[in-house]
Parts: structure tokens; C-alpha cells; sequence
């Protein structure tokens, strides 16, 4: 498929370049090159890894209009409760601090993400199930080796850049280094991290996080998406422009132990198998 065919099928399909991005684990930044000509000669892998995306796209047609929905929502995906205009304690989107941030109200989870606060929701059964599975994985991993690294699940503040405009809760980090670790919060990027995607919250993890921890010097950065039955595994350490895809019946190493340590997919889905069983209502 020609970079002319392609941009004829975004067309036709009404996708954007973040859909088109966090379909095809292609940096948004390569996509936007790519569809507005500014790059005459795109890396072949790149160019397959877009062009599965139109050729999936009958597969892929229910969560684009998940997605689509949700870019329509995204204005209020922020904390938005006291004022129509998405202002805050007197301030509005890009202008909020850490302060602003510990004055949430205690009962709604927030993140805050370059000076914009986000209403993170309540996590499924599904979500707390998959990352309870790996936290002990990962942790006897790391006690049969008598390893420094922690793993820690969400909720638990992460101060990623080390500055007071973004304060975010991953669902599941790996810090090896222990002085980042305080009783607050870990301060700095950690070495890994897992997000696992919902409609809610698929454009922040896929996009806006993806772009953060990659910037932030995150080592590792897994997302897991419960509906799909995949796995991206992006290796930031090694610079990989495309994430490794899984799914629910491979064995996903961990690449920051070098391979020592394997999470079997196959069994994370027999954990979770009866949701998936069980008549829809």
C-alpha cells in the first residue's frame, strides 16, 4: 500500500493521526510526518506497521468508535466540577500545580499531567485482577533473587518529571533504584511501568503517557489491553520505535532483567478466563 493509498483510506475512514498512532504503535509524531508529506522516505517497518492498521480496520471498527467517542469527551475526561469552562480552583487546564493536585477531593483520583488534571475513574474487576496476577510474578521473581527492584501497584504517586506540573499513579511500576522511592511519592521515571487500556483512558495511556515516560527515561513501558487480549511492550532502553504486540497465549519477557523473568499470558487469562465466560448483561 502507497503512503497516497493510505492517506486515501484515513480518508474514507475518518481516522486520526492519535488513532492511527495508537493502533499501529508508531510514534504520533512519525505519523504526522508521514500523512502531511513531511517525510519523503519512511522506515519500511514503519510503513508495515501503518498499513496494518487499514488492512485490520473491519477489526478495529468498534473501538475507533470507542475512540472516537472519547476524543469527543476528552475535555471532560479533566476535572471539570466546579466551572462549564474547565476551570479549577480559579485556574484552567495547563495552568495546575501540585498544590492544586493534593487539594482534590479525597474520594476522586486524579492525575496531573503537564499542568492538566485528569479524572482517572474507578478501575474493573478485570483491570485489578491482571496487574494483582503480574505484582506477584514480578515480586517472587524478585525474591528468588534476592533482587534491589520493587514493584509497586497503583495507587501510589509518581512525581515523573520532578517538577511540580505532573503527578501520575501507573497501575503497576518496577523501581530498582531505591532512593527515588520516598514516603510520598517516587521521585523520578521509574524502570517499568504497566498501564492496562480501557475506552476511558486508551487515548492518555496510548498517546500522552506513551510520549511521558519514553521522554521521562522509563526504561520499560507495557500496555495491556483486556478487550484486544494484546500486549505492547515497548523498549525504551533500547530506543525500539515500535513496541513487540502480544497476546493472551504468549510468554512476555521482562526485557530490564534481560529475559529472566517470563509473565506466562496464558495463565494471567485462565486467572481471569470466567469474566470472559459469563453471559453478558
Amino acid at each position: 500500500m502507497t503512503i497516497q493509498e493510505m492517506k486515501e483510506k484515513k480518508a474514507a475512514l475518518g481516522y486520526t493521526c492519535e488513532q492511527i498512532a495508537g493502533f499501529s504503535g508508531v510514534p504520533l509524531e512519525t505519523v504526522q510526518k508521514i500523512f502531511c508529506s513531511d517525510t519523503a522516505n519512511p522506515q519500511y517497518d514503519v510503513i508495515q506497521a501503518i498499513e496494518k492498521v487499514f488492512l485490520e480496520s473491519k477489526d478495529l471498527h468498534v473501538q475507533v468508535s470507542e475512540a472516537k467517542a472519547m476524543y469527543m469527551r476528552e475535555p471532560e475526561a479533566a476535572y471539570t466540577e466546579n466551572h462549564s469552562d474547565g476551570s479549577w480552583f480559579g485556574k484552567k487546564q495547563g495552568d495546575y500545580t501540585l498544590e492544586d493536585y493534593y487539594r482534590s477531593p479525597n474520594d476522586i483520583r486524579v492525575e496531573l499531567i503537564d499542568g492538566v488534571i485528569y479524572d482517572m475513574g474507578d478501575p474493573t474487576s478485570t483491570h485489578q485482577l491482571i496487574v494483582g496476577y503480574i505484582y506477584t510474578k514480578l515480586l517472587t521473581h524478585i525474591m528468588s533473587k534476592k533482587g534491589k527492584c520493587l514493584p509497586v501497584i497503583s495507587p501510589i504517586d509518581v512525581q515523573l518529571d520532578c517538577n511540580d506540573r505532573t503527578m501520575i499513579q501507573p497501575d503497576m511500576v518496577i523501581v530498582c533504584d531505591r532512593d527515588k522511592i520516598t514516603d510520598r511519592c517516587i521521585y523520578g521515571a521509574p524502570d517499568f511501568i504497566i498501564e492496562i487500556l480501557s475506552k476511558s483512558t486508551w487515548k492518555k495511556d496510548a498517546v500522552i503517557k506513551l510520549n511521558k515516560y519514553f521522554n521521562a527515561g522509563v526504561r520499560e513501558y507495557w500496555m495491556i489491553d483486556p478487550v484486544r487480549l494484546k500486549i505492547l511492550v515497548y523498549n525504551f532502553a533500547q530506543e525500539d520505535e515500535l513496541p513487540m504486540i502480544y497476546g493472551f497465549t504468549d510468554k512476555v519477557p521482562v526485557r530490564i532483567w534481560d529475559d529472566e523473568c517470563m509473565i506466562d499470558f496464558q495463565e494471567v487469562y485462565e486467572h481471569i478466563r470466567f469474566l470472559y465466560e459469563r453471559p453478558q448483561e
